[in-house]
């Protein structure tokens, strides 16, 4: 079927997309109008933690949907209490509360740390972020964010989000005040350019925040969920952070997110969170189905094991072509290119024949990889292949 022959046309602009429609999807590969098959290394932007379509996935919303879709969040489920009570077995925190996305489940998060602010810091309200930060396309998570520009799109801001840079433990400590209630940060910032923070530092972090009694807030929307290799990010260093936020991962590609936290952090009273899917039974099932694959026995270690491999693949690339090396943790990789030619080779790489790839320049001087964790070394070796290519046809 023709592109032309698809009616788009009543879809508001928010980006450019490029004139194909995906019809199909099965693990790591996605079909498009045309049949044309393409290797996917974004997966919905790190969100389809088993691949396109997985079965047990297919299976888990099928049973419950059939048994129950939608009771509303004014009364407890049994799927939304079952994937709760694991996460807090799997995790450091006590309490969680269900949202759709992301950017929900940091807005709950700077409430629940306003709100605790109000209770316990004489109404302390200011969060330090960080310049380079993505924490979601809400007002208030757009102004927490660090990322260039968006302090003008929709302006005024939401104030109360001082910027200090990351790995940088003077910079936080110098924005501290009587006011300031938390500190947030991605453990890895994603759209910032796939930049770690160093295990020093988040432990630097915790020791300065509990110093000044301010709560440290880890948004692992994007490296939760096995995405650095561990379950959650935070395991990294060794910390114990008061607030964690998931999403992406966590529904496999179905909209499921998390605000989670410790039972004294955890100061809502009625009123003061909800939302009309808040826990939804089928997005829950889905999700227990999720978390329990990823912490099955040795699925983390797979990551490792994969993560190393394409690792060591970039790491030899680069050298091939003179490039400046690679970064990340885990699944969650970047190619560091050492010139603007990112998006001129995502674009060749979708357009190479008779397979297309599917890669993501977070910068214009990176690659951004983000495959299925289930992610084969077979497949590995196919995208770099087609790699390769793309590149050559660039440089």
């Amino acid at each position: 079927m023709n592109f032309q022959e698809y009616s788009t046309d009543s879809l508001m602009y928010i980006t450019n997309r490029p004139e194909i429609v995906f019809t199909h999807g099965k693990g790591a590969w996605l079909v498009d109008n045309n049949d044309k098959r393409y290797l996917d290394f974004i997966q919905g932007w790190a969100v389809n933690s088993l691949g396109h379509c997985d079965d047990g996935m297919i299976a888990a919303s099928d049973r419950q949907a059939r048994q129950l879709i939608n009771p509303s969040p004014a009364y407890y489920n049994e799927p939304m209490a079952r994937l709760a009570g694991k996460l807090t077995e799997l995790s450091v925190f006590d309490k969680v509360f269900f949202a759709n996305s992301g950017a929900e489940a940091n807005e709950g998060a700077i409430k629940l740390a306003r709100k605790w602010g109000q209770k316990n810091k004489n109404g302390a309200f200011e969060i330090i972020t960080f310049d380079h930060s993505f924490h979601g396309r809400t007002i208030a998570t757009m102004s927490a964010s660090g990322k260039p520009g968006w302090d003008t799109i929709y302006a005024p801001q939401v104030s109360g989000f001082p910027k200090a840079d990351l790995n940088d433990i003077a910079s936080v400590e110098k924005l501290i005040t009587p006011q300031t209630v938390a500190v947030m940060l991605e453990p890895i910032q994603g759209e910032g350019g796939v930049i770690p923070a160093t295990r020093e530092f988040m432990q630097e972090l915790r020791a300065l925040t509990l110093k000044h009694n301010v709560l440290l807030i880890v948004d692992e929307v994007q490296t939760g969920c096995g995405r650095a290799g561990t379950l959650f990010a935070y395991e990294l260093s060794g910390i114990k952070p008061d607030i964690m936020t998931l999403g992406k991962g966590i529904g496999g590609g179905f909209p499921l997110a998390a605000l989670l936290a410790t039972e004294a952090v955890s100061v809502f009273v009625a009123g003061d969170q909800g939302g009309t899917y808040n826990g939804n039974p089928v997005m829950t099932a889905i999700g227990f189905e999720v978390i329990s694959r990823l912490s099955a026995p040795g699925f983390m270690e797979g990551v490792r094991d994969r993560a190393a491999y394409l690792s060591e693949a970039l790491l030899k690339l680069s050298a091939d072509y003179g490039f400046e090396g690679e970064r990340g943790e885990g699944l969650l990789r970047a190619l560091l290119l050492g010139r603007d030619i990112g998006p001129a080779i995502v674009e060749k790489a979708r357009l190479l024949e008779p397979m297309g790839l599917l890669i993501n320049a977070a910068r214009p001087n990176l690659l951004r990889f983000m495959p299925a964790l289930n992610v084969t070394n077979d497949e590995i070796d196919q995208m770099l292949v087609l790699l390769r290519s793309a590149i050559d046809a660039v440089i």
